[in-house]
Parts: structure tokens; C-alpha cells; sequence
């Protein structure tokens, strides 16, 4: 890649990415860079205890929130949401939504519906660049996407939305039931 050097011009540099790093780290005979291969080596044991035993991929994930100075009221809303998320998007694809596009669209309609602004606008909104929205948002943001939510999945299965566009509705109007809470609020 062409990155910017300490010149201010551009010259081609080796580049990798995460995956390939650690591979090359693992690949070095060095012992200063055994500590590194040890950590690798816990977190790797760690993510197969999870797969046998995925609570504790849950309970890695609220400590790390714990680090980052979430309370825990806010982790227990930020964990809900991630199963009723987990919720709608298994009944989409239940219902014949099946591309990332399609998920993201859906996703769009409901937050526009709910917030007024698609993800990306409310993201550029809070000044956010690759974070992750959600982890940005308030208490009652949270609330908010969750009803959103919550309403679509339950609207999808009350009408049997079936297809994308009819779920394109069903979004709509799910967004629209969290958007008229958070109006009235």
C-alpha cells in the first residue's frame, strides 16, 4: 500500500492485517517475542472454552465492558439488545431476508423510523467513525433500539411478513412504534 512517510510523500509500504500479523509473529524464533506467543496462545484456549461453553463468551464481554466504565445497568440493556437483535434478524431470515444488504437496509428503515436518521447519519451525528454505534448510545437510546426492534419482530410475525419488502413495512413500522415512544418522551 502507498502510505504517507515521515517526508510527506507517499511510498509503498509492506502491509498486513490482523489475522496475518499474528501469523507472522507466531512464525518468529525469537525469544522476546515469546510472551506474545503465549497470549496468543491464552486467547485462543479461551475462544474454544467458549465455544463449548458459550456463557462465557457473555461474561468476557460484560467484563470488558466493566473495563471500559459501563455501569452495569447499562451492560444488562446493552445485552438484551443483542438478543432481541439476535431475535430479529434469525426471523428475517426465517422470512427470506437474506443478504447483508437486505439486513442493513431493514436495519436503516427502523432506526430512520425510530431516530430519524439511518445508522451511518447517527453515527457521523455522534462523531463516531468505525465504533461501534451501539456501544455509544445512552440508556434510553438503547431502550429505544430495542423497541424498535422488538415491535418489528413482533409485526413480522403478526402479518407473516414474508419476502424483503414486506418486511421493508414491517420495519417501517416497528421504527415508527419506537420513534412515536421516543416523541412522546
Amino acid at each position: 500500500m502507498k502510505l504517507i512517510a515521515e517526508d510527506g510523500k507517499l511510498r509503498l509500504t509492506d502491509c498486513v492485517n490482523t489475522k496475518n500479523a499474528f501469523r507472522i509473529i507466531q512464525s518468529i524464533p525469537s525469544k522476546k517475542a515469546e510472551p506474545f506467543k503465549l497470549w496468543l496462545a491464552q486467547v485462543g484456549y479461551e475462544r474454544v472454552q467458549e465455544i463449548q461453553d458459550p456463557e462465557l463468551a457473555q461474561k468476557r464481554m460484560k467484563e470488558l465492558y466493566i473495563q471500559k466504565g459501563y455501569s452495569n445497568e447499562w451492560i444488562e440493556k446493552r445485552v438484551r439488545g443483542i438478543a432481541i437483535r439476535d431475535e430479529l434478524t434469525g426471523e428475517w431470515t426465517d422470512r427470506g431476508v437474506n443478504t447483508n444488504k437486505e439486513f442493513s437496509i431493514l436495519t436503516a428503515e427502523i432506526s430512520k423510523a425510530t431516530f430519524d436518521m439511518t445508522p451511518s447519519e447517527y453515527k457521523q451525528h455522534k462523531g463516531l467513525k468505525n465504533e461501534n454505534l451501539r456501544d455509544h448510545m445512552n440508556d434510553l437510546e438503547l431502550i429505544f433500539t430495542m423497541l424498535g426492534e422488538g415491535a418489528t419482530t413482533h409485526i413480522a410475525r403478526a402479518t407473516d411478513a414474508q419476502g424483503f419488502k414486506i418486511n421493508k413495512i414491517a420495519a417501517k413500522e416497528g421504527g415508527t412504534v419506537a420513534g412515536n415512544a421516543r416523541k412522546e418522551l
